[in-house]
């Protein structure tokens, strides 16, 4: 399956360290080789970096690790197709507009069997399940909250609402932010960590890379980083529960909600 890697901060922040790691994981120690795309949000607009390479080998991958773009929300994803065939229209993360502000989706997983009615307003340009269901989601706000905005906690609700019936149809988790926030469901796997003060050294899995970030930090600073599988060797990396969406704003995990029936314990006794 494919990976994800997600940023939500309390100040503009660059994710030039966790890309480091990242990258690798598109073909080199991974092999998910089969695109790559990041799309960094800054006011209300975005910068949107897709390329149908591998992301180990991609000139514009080095570009991005290089280049400190600051942000609040930032989304990533490597690809390792299931549907639709490796091209730049099915590369992920996948952009539309509603309410007056760019959304951005990057969904790992398959759903093949997830064929929703769409009305036209949001159409897929690409072959993909992860832009199909984005569509629908979208077009699916639409229809419930007209042509205002709602606020994030009425945002949340509705989405844990209408992911609730998808939740157990297959693999299905995801990234989704409007710039405000970011929105993280675990189907399978997903982790977090928050880096806050007192800040600590920080070492990559994927290569021999380390950073110290009380050096490049204030105190009040706070960053989010979601990804697939932990990026660093010697954080405490938070393992989402599967089946659950949570919501993070200003560098935290706000609030989560399960999203399938958790495990029930079997019990013994002699």
């Amino acid at each position: 399956m494919c990976q994800l890697l997600g940023m939500n901060c309390n100040t503009p922040t660059d994710i030039c360290f966790s890309f480091t790691g990242f990258q690798q994981r598109g073909g080199a120690t991974d092999v998910h080789a089969d695109g790559w795309g990041i799309a960094f949000f800054e006011g209300k607009g975005v910068r949107l970096f897709l390329d149908p390479l591998p992301s180990a080998q991609s000139p514009i991958a080095e570009l991005v690790r290089k280049y400190p773009i600051h942000s609040l929300n930032v989304i990533a994803h490597i690809r390792k197709a299931t549907q639709g065939i490796v091209s730049l229209e099915n590369t992920h993360p996948f952009q539309r507009e509603l309410w007056g502000r760019y959304w951005v989706f990057a969904h790992n997983g398959n759903l093949p069997q997830f064929q929703p009615d769409l009305d036209g307003s949001y159409a897929p340009v690409g072959n993909t399940d992860s832009e199909r269901i984005f569509c629908w989601l979208l077009q699916s706000l639409r229809q419930r909250f007209g042509v205002t905005l709602p606020d994030r906690d009425a945002l949340f609700a509705a989405l844990h609402e209408l992911i609730l019936p998808l939740s157990g149809m297959g693999i299905f988790n995801f990234l989704l932010s409007n710039g405000e926030c970011l929105f993280a469901h675990c189907s399978t796997e997903l982790s977090y960590v928050v880096r806050c003060a007192p800040f600590n050294v920080a070492h990559l899995k994927d290569e021999d890379v380390m950073v110290d970030f009380s050096a490049v930090t204030t105190p009040d600073d706070r960053v989010a980083i979601i990804a697939t599988q932990p990026l660093t060797d010697n954080e405490d990396w938070v393992t989402m529960r599967p089946g659950s969406l949570w919501l993070f704003h200003e560098g935290e995990a706000v609030t989560h909600l399960d999203t399938q029936p958790s495990p029930v314990k079997s019990l013994s006794g002699t």
